[in-house]
C-alpha cells in the first residue's frame, strides 16, 4: 500500500515497482506459451515427486554457498539481479513441485540478496504472478463462473489475505536469522517416499 501511494513520488517505490515488473516477464514469455503442455505432461506424481528431490538437493547446495550478501535492503535490489530472481521464478512453472517462493528466495541467495530481501522480494513478485495465473485460470471458466459465486471468491480473498499477513510476518522475521536446510530434508524425504509409492505402485498413479 505505501508503495502504491508513494509511486509519484518516491524514487524507491518507482525502482521497486520496477523491478516487479522485469522480474515478471520470464514468467509471462516462457510460462504462457508452455503452460498447457506443461499441465498435461508434467502435472503427474513421479515428475512432481522428483522436482521435491532436485529441489531439496538445490535448496542444501544453496544453503551451503550462501556467504555474506551484497544486497541487504529489498530496496536496493538492482535491476540485473531482479531479472535473475525472475528467471528462477520460471523454474516453479515449469517444474510442478517446486516451490515458486522457494524458487525465488534461493534464487536471490544465490544472486547475493540478504535473507530477509530475497524473502521480501520473493512475496512482492507473487502479486503480479498469482494476480496474473488467477486472471487467466478465471477467463478459462468464465462460462461457468456466475454472479453468485462472487461471495466465495470474496470470501476466500479475505480469509487468504488475513492469514499471509500473519504467517509472513512470522516467516520473514525467522528466515532472517534461519536456514532452509529443515525444509530442504523435508522435501527431500517427502518426495522418496512419493517415488517409492509410484514404484511399488508400477506407475499406476
Amino acid at each position: 500500500i505505501h508503495v502504491v501511494r508513494t509511486l509519484h513520488t518516491s524514487p524507491t517505490s518507482r525502482m521497486l515497482a520496477v523491478n516487479l515488473v522485469i522480474a515478471t516477464i520470464p514468467a509471462v514469455v516462457i510460462g504462457l506459451p508452455t503452460e498447457d503442455w506443461i499441465e498435461a505432461r508434467l502435472f503427474k506424481p513421479f515428475p512432481v515427486a522428483v522436482a521435491l528431490v532436485a529441489g531439496g538437493i538445490a535448496i542444501l547446495l544453496i544453503e551451503r554457498r550462501f556467504r555474506t550478501p551484497t544486497v541487504e535492503s529489498v530496496d536496493d535490489i538492482p535491476l540485473k539481479k531482479a531479472l535473475g530472481v525472475g528467471v528462477f521464478q520460471v523454474l516453479a512453472i515449469l517444474f510442478p513441485g517446486i516451490s515458486r517462493s522457494g524458487a525465488t528466495i534461493m534464487g536471490g541467495l544465490s544472486l547475493g540478496l540478504s535473507r530477509t530481501a530475497a524473502t521480501e522480494f520473493s512475496f512482492f513478485l507473487a502479486i503480479p504472478a498469482m494476480l496474473g495465473a488467477s486472471i487467466i485460470k478465471l477467463a478459462k471458466v468464465r462460462d461457468i463462473v456466475t454472479v453468485g459465486d462472487l461471495p466465495l471468491f470474496g470470501v476466500g480473498f479475505v480469509v487468504a489475505f488475513i492469514s499471509a499477513l500473519i504467517v509472513i510476518r512470522g516467516l520473514i522475521k525467522f528466515v532472517s536469522s534461519n536456514s532452509f536446510a529443515g525444509f530442504a530434508w523435508y522435501r527431500i524425504a517427502f518426495g522418496l517416499v512419493l517415488v517409492a509409492m509410484y514404484w511399488n505402485s508400477r506407475g499406476s498413479f
